[in-house]
């Protein structure tokens, strides 16, 4: 797969998963996206996936990388749908 094809899987992702914050923005948690088994089956690399949409700037996060377990509760922000 390619890397976009990746992460218009990952945006499809967030959105089935996220919840609306009060400014009106998508978010979800690293620990649940991690946890779903659709997300596992779709995603080799979710870390890497995440990464690449990070430098496109279609979702944001605290911190350079997110690892299982450590950044359960950190949010990943959607900026573009």
């Amino acid at each position: 797969m390619n890397v976009e094809h990746e992460i218009s899987l990952l945006v499809e992702e967030i959105q089935r998963l996220g919840t609306k914050n009060p400014d009106g923005t998508l978010s979800v948690k690293f620990g649940v996206l991690f946890a779903d088994e659709k997300c596992a089956n779709l995603f080799e690399a979710l870390v890497g996936t995440l990464k690449a949409a990070k430098r496109r700037k279609i979702v944001s996060y605290p911190g350079e990388l997110l690892l299982q377990g450590v950044h359960d509760n950190v949010d990943i922000l959607l900026l573009q749908n």
